[in-house]
């Protein structure tokens, strides 16, 4: 069990890292040379939806992180 929801925990870190760095944040990092090709290929509405999207899944991310931490705490 522990086992098991070490590795959820370290997926879920992965994937907080992944979507926080895909976001925009004021200068537009990493997350703009990504988007913008999308907006000029799908235009500007369906990037409102990668970043909705990008949203969701941080906030699943961080979530699973804290529910996992949790219970790996009250199992030691």
């Amino acid at each position: 069990m522990k086992t098991v929801l070490m590795v959820v925990l370290a997926l879920a870190c992965l994937v907080l890292i992944a979507s926080i760095l895909f976001q925009s944040g004021k200068s537009a990092g990493l997350s703009g040379a990504i988007g913008g090709g999308a907006e000029q290929l799908f235009g500007k509405k369906k990037s409102k939806g990668y970043e909705a999207i990008l949203n969701k899944i941080t906030v699943a991310g961080a979530v699973v992180f804290i529910v996992c931490t949790l219970i790996l705490v009250t199992l030691e």
